[in-house]
């Protein structure tokens, strides 16, 4: 296949694979164009799927919006493409975040081996057994960060317990916000009454935790349901700090390239992940989750990674809703 030939079919395919990265409550917060003339993809946020209580910088939907960019990419090399990507290319239209210019064919293409994982990686709310990722994979998943301009550093025992009351503080400060608190709502879904396509369906909000320290976003928040189980959650659960060295957006569409690409990587290697940002999502605290010693940067994602049940998977918006032909 040639630069020359990629029709609609094989387009629509693409940015299929590039909508099944994550999203901050699965919002989707992204739009595609493609110009065949150019052979060029163009990303944009929808700023109607922002959340301006939990996400008033917008960094969350620009992390979001780089997994996709990555998830892209790693198919347009599955398919034998080189790839030249610009993030902001337009610093008067801020919605624009990326170009993706397809080039030729080429017999061997970086990333093309992360593919099978893309739509196997999904957000896992479960329980994860006890067992330690070995020290060969973690250094492995810090490469894939550091491939993307990021640094991924898991948490000693000390600063971990410290992690974790800074991500129990947010919770408890999200259930008292009315505004976060419905802004939550609003992208949970009834999975036996809801038919939308975003959103988290009940389904995959994982049991209630009875114990363990793990932290596990409840999206049901202070709501009850029916048949959900109680259950106990890892002692020691292993999390890891994504950071970066400035904080404007393009170092966010940085950290979502870096998360899913390591995230790909995790999956290949049999790791389950969740996402544990509840402390991110508050300014004062934000800033707390650096490491006090070696701690450097910006912190842009916590992630528990592991090995436990793979989440369900959720349901995406049809392509035909993220997706236009322009000349």
């Amino acid at each position: 296949m040639s630069a020359q030939t990629i029709d609609e079919r094989t387009v629509t395919g693409l940015v299929a694979d590039a909508t099944a990265a994550p999203s901050m409550h699965n919002a989707q917060p992204w739009l595609f164009r493609y110009a065949p003339s150019t052979r060029t993809f163009t990303m944009y946020a929808d700023p109607a799927r922002a959340l301006p209580h939990e996400d008033p910088d917008g960094r969350g939907l620009h992390i979001g919006c780089g997994a996709a960019l990555l998830n892209l990419r790693v198919a347009l090399a599955h398919l034998g493409f080189r790839s030249e990507t610009a993030l902001l290319p337009d610093p008067a239209a801020p919605d624009l975040l990326a170009t993706v210019r397809v080039g030729s064919a080429a017999t061997a293409t970086p990333r093309a081996d992360l593919y099978p994982a893309i739509h196997e990686r999904h957000t896992s709310r479960f329980p994860f057994s006890e067992r330690e990722i070995p020290t060969g994979l973690r250094d492995l998943l810090g490469e894939a960060a550091r491939f993307e301009g990021a640094e991924l550093d898991f948490l000693a025992p000390t600063h971990l317990h410290t992690v974790l009351d800074l991500i129990r503080d947010a919770e408890g400060y999200n259930l008292m916000d009315p505004d976060r608190d419905a802004e939550r709502a609003r992208w949970t879904r009834n999975s036996r009454t809801d038919v939308t396509t975003d959103g988290v369906p009940d389904y995959a909000f994982g049991p209630r935790k009875l114990g363990g320290t793990a932290p596990a976003r409840d999206f049901a928040g202070l709501d009850a349901v029916r048949g959900r189980p109680t259950v106990d959650f890892e002692e020691r659960p292993q999390l890891a700090l994504l950071s970066t060295a400035s904080d404007g957006p393009a170092d966010w569409l940085r950290t979502g390239q870096a998360l899913e690409r390591l995230l790909l990587v995790a999956t290949l290697h049999g790791l389950t992940s969740s996402f544990a940002t509840q402390a991110l999502e508050w300014s004062d605290l934000r800033w707390l989750l650096r490491d006090p010693v070696s701690g450097s940067g910006h912190v842009q994602m916590v992630l528990r990674l592991g090995y436990g049940p793979h989440g369900p998977k959720t349901q995406r918006r049809p392509v035909r809703e993220v997706l236009r032909f322009t000349d």
